[in-house]
């Protein structure tokens, strides 16, 4: 594993939990699948949990699913993980890919501007120049690497992509092989190794960006990832999440349960359209997702860090919800005030009329 820095401001799966990893690799029994690190027992166990091993619980979700995308990559068929955005899709993939592989950092980011050279290979111009296509001058891809090493590359926003790149992929799925027509003999091919697949992400509210072919749909298994369904889980989640990052940026805070508690409610409450006792309600047409939530409670302890008194307290949540939940729909803010003043208004409890205080903010 490669030796990161202490100031960086983010550090992979596999270095966050290197300890659970090696604790795993010490337990594992089970048969390993060619080029795998782990097996997928021990894989399904570190994305899940487990507390007789000391195993945090890394995502919510069923472990059906986790263990049908393993199958899929431990077979010639990709996965692909579709969903709404922020429901945890990359996270899967990088615990994946920490687990399987022991790197989760051979990825992609997709979008429009992304070619074949970023993700296959290019040239470095100076060498090509002046020896011709040749083994030092290419410089490999993170499909190239992965390719090369046996391991997953994770593939961020493929339905992003144009469709000449996504049929660079669809090439490479098929026969897993690369080849550089630059290069002579044995060097124009790179075969994968034991180990190698490709794990994609993409929003379904993405889906008219570019079409994604039939031909690369049958060559991956899709799972869709959908938002957590239990208030009690999504809680914790953000509890959670939002004390890592709070710790990661210096603030010796942890999240008060109820200010959490009333930010998620609101939040699935906005996104579903529904309350939690299941009435109908406004619905936003932001993403009030899981992600955008621990995003609030984030700055919500950095606010109280630096500028209150160390109190993260829900008469705050309103300043920073405003924030992640009214972009560039007016009809927005006029659903939020509505849903404040239908549904907040009727909730018991002083941390939600501290919260109700704070409406003619919005």
């Amino acid at each position: 594993m490669t030796k990161i820095p202490h100031s960086v401001q983010r550090t992979p799966a596999e270095h966050d939990y290197c300890d659970e990893l090696e604790r795993l690799r010490k337990w594992d029994s089970g048969p390993v699948p060619p080029g795998w690190q782990l097996s997928p027992r021990a894989v399904l166990k570190f994305v899940l949990g487990d507390e007789v091993l000391g195993l945090t619980r890394k995502f919510v979700g069923e472990a059906e699913l986790v263990a049908r995308v393993m199958v899929s990559l431990a077979t010639n068929r990709g996965a692909m993980l579709v969903g709404e955005p922020g429901t945890a899709k990359s996270w899967l993939s990088e615990l994946l890919a920490a687990a399987i592989s022991g790197d989760s950092t051979i990825t992609v980011q997709g979008g429009a501007a992304t070619r074949h050279a970023h993700i296959l290979y290019s040239w470095n111009e100076a060498l090509l120049a002046s020896e011709g296509p040749s083994l030092r001058a290419l410089v490999p891809g993170p499909l190239y690497r992965a390719m090369q090493e046996g391991k997953l590359v994770r593939f961020e926003e493929m339905a992003r992509c144009p469709s000449e790149v996504q049929d660079a992929v669809l090439s490479v799925l098929s026969d897993r092989v690369l080849m550089v027509p630059q290069l002579e003999g044995e060097h124009g091919m790179m075969f994968a190794r034991d180990g190698f697949n490709v794990i994609g992400t993409a929003n379904t509210r993405d889906e008219g960006v570019y079409a994604m072919s039939s031909a690369l749909k049958r060559r991956m298994n899709f799972e869709t990832i959908r938002p957590i369904a239990r208030l009690k889980d999504e809680i914790s989640v953000v509890c959670h999440e939002s004390e890592r990052l709070l710790k990661r940026s210096g603030v010796p805070i942890v999240p008060e349960p109820v200010t959490i508690e009333v930010l998620v409610t609101i939040f699935r409450e906005l996104r579903s359209g529904q309350t939690v006792d299941g009435r109908g309600t406004d619905r936003l047409s932001t993403t009030m997702s899981t992600a955008e939530a621990v995003a609030v409670a984030h700055a919500l302890g950095v606010y109280a860090y630096y500028v209150r008194d160390g109190h993260m307290g829900p008469e705050d949540l309103v300043h920073f919800l405003i924030g992640a939940s009214l972009k560039d729909q007016a009809d927005d803010r006029r659903r939020l005030r509505h849903y404040f003043e239908t549904e907040v208004a009727r909730k018991q409890g002083a941390h939600w009329a501290a919260v109700f205080a704070m409406r003619s903010l919005v």
